[in-house]
C-alpha cells in the first residue's frame, strides 16, 4: 500500500462523471509496456508445448502482438515440454531459456507437480516453492522480467469436487507468495479459470468447456489463456475508482472511520494489489459534494470479481452505507 495521498482535481471528476452517465471512456493500450526487440519465452509443460502449435495460446499471443506492434521486432519462443514439473524446468533452464537471452519469461507450471502425485511422482510443496524461487532468481539475474502463472485446473467442475482441487489451491497459493516475494508479476490463472468456469459451466461438467480432458486446453481455452497472457505481458492492471459524498450530518470522526475501514480491506482481501486514497483539492468548485476518492488496483478482472462479493467488502459496505449520500464507481484498464 502506498502511503502517499492522491489529489483529485476537476479533470478526474469530470472523467468519472462522464463514465457514470454512459459516455465511453478511453482505455490505456499498454503501448509502452513492450519495448523494441522484446524476446519473450513461454516456459512450461505440455499445455505450453501444445500452445506453441497452430491455434495454441502462445501462437495466438504471438499473432496478436505482431499485429499490435508490427515495428517492434518482438520475438516469441515456446519452451514447453510435456510432463514437465518445476524440477524439470530448472534442469533445462540454461538450454531453453537463459541461452535465448530473453527479456521476459512467462512461467506456466504446476499442473504436473500436482497431477503426478497420483502416481507418486509429484513435487513436494517445499521443492515446488524452492525450485520456483531458484528458477526466478536465475532468470532475473540474467536480466529478464518474470511473469509467474498459477496452475489452472485438473477437472473443470465448479463445486470443488475435482479430486485435486484442494492440492491445486495449495500450490497456487505457493506461486502467489513466490511471485510477491520475488517481485515477479503474478498471472493468477487458477482464479481466472475458476471465475470463467463458474460463469460458463452451468452443468458442472468435468471437461469440454476450456479443456479437452480437464487439463489440456481446447480452442476456447487457448483463446482464453491467450487473452490473459496478453494482459499480463502488456502489463495491464485494473483500476477500481470509488468516490464518496458523505451525508451532511456525518462527523469528522465517522468520516475518518470510513477511511480507515476502506484501507483495512487490503489486509483482508489478497487480490487487492495496491490502494490509494485522497481528498478533493480542486479549485473549480465542481466536485458536486464528492470529497473522498479511493483507488483500488487489481492485477486482473478475476481479482476484482473476488473483491466485490468478498465478506470483508460486504461488511464494509454495510458499515459505510448509513454515512453516505452518494457513491460513484468507475473501473478502467491501464498500465503502470
Amino acid at each position: 500500500m502506498r502511503a502517499s495521498t492522491i489529489r483529485v482535481g476537476i479533470s478526474g471528476m469530470l472523467v468519472l462523471m462522464a463514465t457514470i452517465t454512459g459516455l465511453e471512456a478511453r482505455q490505456a493500450t499498454g503501448a509502452d509496456a513492450l519495448k523494441q526487440g522484446e524476446r519473450i519465452v513461454f516456459l512450461g509443460d505440455s499445455i505450453t508445448q501444445a500452445g506453441a502449435g497452430a491455434g495454441g495460446y502462445v501462437t495466438l499471443a504471438k499473432e496478436a502482438l505482431a499485429k499490435k506492434y508490427p515495428d517492434r521486432g518482438i520475438e516469441i519462443i515456446g519452451a514447453g515440454v510435456s510432463g514437465n514439473r518445476v524440477p524439470d524446468l530448472e534442469a533445462r533452464l540454461d538450454r531453453d531459456v537463459i541461452e535465448n537471452k530473453p527479456t521476459l519469461v512467462v512461467i506456466y507450471i504446476g499442473i504436473n507437480d500436482v497431477w503426478h502425485s497420483l502416481q507418486n511422482r509429484g513435487t513436494s510443496k517445499a521443492d515446488f516453492e524452492q525450485g520456483l524461487r531458484r528458477i526466478i532468481k536465475r532468470i532475473q539475474e540474467a536480466g529478464a522480467r518474470v511473469i509467474l502463472c498459477t496452475p489452472s485446473v485438473i477437472g473443470e467442475k465448479t463445486d470443488g469436487s475435482n479430486p485435486l482441487d484442494a492440492m491445486l489451491d495449495e500450490y497456487s497459493q505457493i506461486s502467489r507468495t513466490v511471485a510477491r516475494e520475488t517481485h515477479s508479476r503474478l498471472l493468477d490463472l487458477r482464479r481466472q479459470f475458476i471465475a470463467q468456469l463458474k460463469a460458463n459451466n452451468k452443468e458442472n461438467v468435468d471437461n469440454k468447456v476450456l479443456t479437452d480432458d480437464g487439463v489440456h486446453l481446447n480452442a476456447a481455452g487457448n483463446r482464453f489463456v491467450a487473452e490473459r497472457m496478453l494482459e499480463a505481458v502488456e502489463g495491464r492492471i485494473l483500476r477500481h475508482v470509488v468516490l464518496f459524498k458523505f451525508k451532511d450530518d456525518a462527523t469528522p470522526e465517522q468520516v475518518q472511520e470510513v477511511v480507515a475501514a476502506f484501507g483495512a480491506l487490503k489486509s483482508k482481501i489478497d487480490t487487492i494489489d495496491d490502494y490509494e486514497w485522497g481528498t478533493d483539492v480542486g479549485v473549480e468548485n465542481l466536485a458536486a459534494g464528492f470529497t473522498h476518492c479511493f483507488v483500488v488496483t487489481f492485477r486482473d478482472a478475476a481479482g476484482r470479481d473476488i473483491y466485490l462479493p468478498h465478506p470483508a467488502h460486504e461488511e464494509f459496505k454495510k458499515f459505510v452505507g448509513p454515512r453516505l449520500d452518494k457513491v460513484l464507481v468507475v473501473d478502467y484498464w491501464t498500465t503502470r
